[in-house]
């Protein structure tokens, strides 16, 4: 492993976050070529969580732009403060001024910065925009986004061309509820997040919950492994073991029984039909499976 890369995984590591080369060095390329990073993976498996670690990592702003159905273009890159704008003009009006009006309330201190602009804006070093679960914007805001990456600048007609003095680290996250456009994936570097394997989730569950025990660890993530095998509507993520992990801490449990798993099931499974398909008898033979192998050293 180069140097540069296995200093960025010990930085990751230090924020906690367990990440193999695959992942760290797609980060490093993301950065040293200025690309955006298209980050696909089933829900919990840590795509968010990249981005909020690396402007750790990088001592920068992150900058979040939450992507919803009809998410629109004011929303996330500018509007102009109307409020304080019609104030300023009763003032000036009332001061006598006639001329400078539109001058006036059309400058920077009117407008206020969503998102995208905001990346663009930040002065004094590169920040860490994240634009989480862009598969649920709509194509249209897909083709402007497209847009803004090519170049990071945004006119306005009040003020002109904005340009980025320092371009942002971008991370693009995806749940594959739409596909995205092909325009976009080509302009972005590209990275797919498996769920972990057994030794990297007991990894995952060690740093997150500090002071679990190695037999209730080992077992937590040997049954969350399991019911992954399952034919469910919504697996669990990490997301999910963490918080059973610390549920099982909460509840004074140092291993897993067959009662408590049944209780605490919720902070697994998160859809109904997978809560009725999981009844009790299934969930005892998954601790009998995940207690099977507590002595087996893992």
């Amino acid at each position: 492993m180069r140097p540069e890369i296995a200093r960025l995984q010990g930085a990751m590591r230090e924020f906690d976050y367990v990440a193999e080369p695959s992942i760290v060095i797609a980060v490093h390329l993301g950065r040293a070529m200025e690309k955006p990073l298209l980050v696909e993976g089933d829900a919990g498996v840590g795509k968010t969580e990249i981005a909020k670690v690396m402007a750790g990592v990088m001592g920068a702003e992150l900058i979040r732009l939450q992507c919803y159905e009809g998410l629109d273009v004011n929303t996330a890159l500018y509007e102009w403060n109307y409020q304080k704008q019609l104030l300023r003009l009763r003032i000036a009006v009332g001061e006598g001024r006639q001329d400078d009006l539109e001058d006036l309330i059309f400058s920077r201190r009117y407008l206020l910065e969503r998102p995208l602009l905001r990346a663009i804006t930040v002065p004094d070093r590169s920040p860490v925009l994240l634009i989480d679960e862009i598969d649920r914007a709509d194509e249209g805001f897909e083709a402007f986004l497209l847009e803004v990456l090519s170049d990071f600048q945004v006119t306005i007609p009040e003020l002109g061309t904005i340009r980025a003095a320092h371009r942002p680290l971008v991370i693009l996250t995806s749940n594959r509820t739409r596909e995205i456009g092909d325009a976009l994936r080509r302009r972005c570097l590209y990275l797919y997040i498996e769920h972990p394997s057994f030794d990297k989730e007991i990894e995952i569950i060690r740093a997150k919950v500090p002071g679990i025990a190695e037999r209730l660890a080992a077992e937590i993530t040997r049954f969350v492994q399991e019911l992954r095998g399952r034919r469910l509507m919504k697996p669990p993520g990490v997301a999910e073991t963490l918080d059973w992990a610390r549920a099982l801490i909460t509840l004074h449990r140092d291993r897993l029984d067959a009662e408590t798993a049944n209780e605490t099931l919720g902070c697994l499974v998160k859809d109904r039909h997978d809560m009725m398909q999981l009844d009790g008898r299934e969930v005892g033979r998954l601790v009998e499976v995940a207690g099977a192998g507590s002595g087996d050293g893992r």
